[in-house]
């Protein structure tokens, strides 16, 4: 599948502002879809960012972007439109959720909504507070095209003697509907992601390393490594599961035992958070030159599901 070709357009580009940065629902798989050129256009009224690290690593990690001011996006291909303003304090954000770029087949045997336009208005900090508190946070964060992260699922499975397992998105046991951008479709029509999007990482990837592509819900910035120099702390966890007579909440099925079956990564809780297992704390996030960070990662967690700055888990205004 080749990508469509994107070309963006910094029309004003009057500020260097520093960086600050920061921390899960659906369910549905994909077919690929045709291939369209589309040219993104982008019309900048902030400023970019940029500031260096040496840790991990002895290279300088750069945190520039194009996108920590005012901006308006657009794509006439795909329909996206976006338009984010800061004032102050906050970063207002209106979008129609449409993706810049191509998607798979929806509806699908996993997933059987249909991508359609929102009208969603977001309100995140500009000016993050660190807490430290690594609040459990539902909607992590929406990307730089309006596309909001939502990383857990609504899915479950229940068993009768009491246990009950979330079940992830991004497993190979049960179909979802993912397409191969990690994401699919809620009954309301939005298109969200799970995991990180290839395609999205490319629509705004530079000659850095690290691409900036979403605002974390409390106001921190949200990144992806190409060269994937911060790892997750994740591990599976080494301790069988427990639970006989368990349901899918899923329509269909028949009932079956989780007993005593090792943990793969098909239910959140078959990962542990350790912090010698890698460069990033718990809700997936680090300081780097003094920036607190977030990044998303092609392991466990994948996107943050907690938050370490202030923030109010609302759903966006229409």
């Amino acid at each position: 599948m080749k990508r469509a070709n994107t070309r963006v357009i910094v029309a004003v580009i009057v500020a260097l502002a520093l960086v600050a940065a920061a921390c899960s629902d659906s369910a549905e798989e994909a077919a690929t879809t045709t291939t369209s050129t589309a040219t993104t256009t982008t019309t900048a009224t902030g400023g970019d960012a940029s500031s260096g690290s040496t840790d991990p690593g002895s290279e300088t990690q750069s945190l520039a972007s194009d996108y920590l001011g005012s901006y308006e996006l657009m794509n006439e291909a795909y329909g996206t439109m976006v338009t984010v303003t800061v004032d102050g304090s906050t970063r207002t954000i209106e979008t129609n959720a449409l993706p810049d770029h191509n998607t798979g087949e929806f509806p699908n045997a996993g997933n059987p909504n249909t991508i359609t336009a929102q009208d969603l208005t977001w309100e995140l900090p500009a000016e993050p507070a660190f807490t430290g508190s690594a609040t459990n946070a539902r909607t992590p964060g929406v990307a730089v095209n309006g596309v909001k992260f939502e990383p857990a699922t609504a899915e479950t499975v229940d068993c009768s003697t009491g246990e009950s397992y979330r079940v992830e998105a991004l497993q190979d046991l049960y179909d979802l509907g993912l397409d191969f951008n990690n994401a699919h479709v809620q009954p309301t029509g939005e298109y969200h992601y799970h995991g990180v999007s290839e395609l999205l990482v490319e629509a705004y990837e530079s000659d850095e390393d690290l691409v900036h592509i979403g605002f974390a819900s409390d106001g921190y910035l949200m990144y992806y490594s190409k060269s994937g120099a911060y790892e997750s702390s994740y591990a599976l966890s080494t301790e069988a599961r427990a639970g006989t007579d368990c349901e899918l909440s899923l329509p269909g099925g028949e009932p079956f035992d989780v007993d005593g079956t090792a943990p793969d990564g098909a239910y959140t809780s078959d990962w542990v958070f350790d912090e010698a297992n890698g460069d990033l704390d718990s809700c997936n996030g680090t300081t780097i030159d003094g920036q607190y960070v977030y990044f998303l990662t092609d392991a466990y967690p994948f996107i943050s599901r907690c938050l370490n700055g202030e923030f109010t888990e609302s759903r966006p205004g229409p």
